[in-house]
């Protein structure tokens, strides 16, 4: 039994999951490329074509017009930016609606959704999640200086406990797929059973989404300044 307690101890040493806290830059660490990433990802030479407006179906049109009016976008969908087009009606249809619901009739104080949302667009390296979401939580009251924080994860000075948890469980989940136990004590002490339970569920949504525009190679729209966006 000893023998294979090491074993197992060893293997998981092995298979440790990278972390996302955010270290000093060293030679043999090199800062990412934050540009090449979004000319990579955005550059709106999308790998699929999208169904143009009257191939979608009319619960697609009127699922993307409830979003567009929940969000504010007023910017021109070109064939470029058409993400929310592609043509898999079943997957889009509920990638839109999840995303959507959860932003109208989600537990999470507005606020406190956005810093969860922002804090993984940021960590998949999503530049039109990124860019979308900052708009966004600007209307809802996040400040610039807080949004560059945002960046620099829950390791940045300047949190309070609660929001300094919500980060760290971003960074939890998208390196270890799971909320630690300190983590989830410190959110317990102020959000309830749903919330807790809407924050992986929040992550993985918005993880989904940004794999899905990222390797489709969705483009910005005009009002989207992508990464640089602050």
């Amino acid at each position: 039994m000893m023998v294979k307690a090491k074993l197992i101890a060893a293997a998981l040493a092995v298979y440790a999951a990278p972390s996302f806290a955010d270290e000093p830059t060293t030679a043999a660490k090199p800062e990412f490329d934050y540009a090449a990433r979004e000319q990579q990802v955005a550059s709106g030479d999308m790998r699929i074509q999208p169904l143009k407006p009257a191939q979608a179906s009319s619960e697609m049109r009127a699922l993307t017009k409830e979003m567009r009016a929940f969000f504010r976008l007023k910017g021109k969908i070109t064939v470029a930016n058409s993400g929310s087009n592609y043509p898999h009606p079943s997957l889009l249809y509920n990638q839109v609606k999840i995303g959507l619901d959860l932003n109208r009739f989600g537990m999470l104080p507005p606020r406190q959704r956005e810093l969860v949302i922002l804090r993984t667009a940021w960590l998949v390296r999503s530049p039109l999640e990124w860019g979308e979401h900052v708009v966004y939580g600007k209307r809802l009251g996040l400040t610039s200086e807080e949004i560059e924080r945002i960046t620099q994860g829950s390791s940045a000075p300047g949190w309070n406990a609660h929001d300094q948890a919500m980060l760290r469980g971003v960074e939890e989940l998208l390196s270890d797929h799971a909320v630690s136990d300190a983590t989830w004590a410190t959110l317990a002490k102020s959000w309830n059973e749903q919330q807790l339970i809407e924050l992986p569920g929040l992550v993985g949504a918005y993880t989904m989404t940004a794999m899905l525009y990222n390797s489709l190679r969705v483009g910005l729209r005009t009002e989207n300044s992508g990464f640089a966006a602050r």
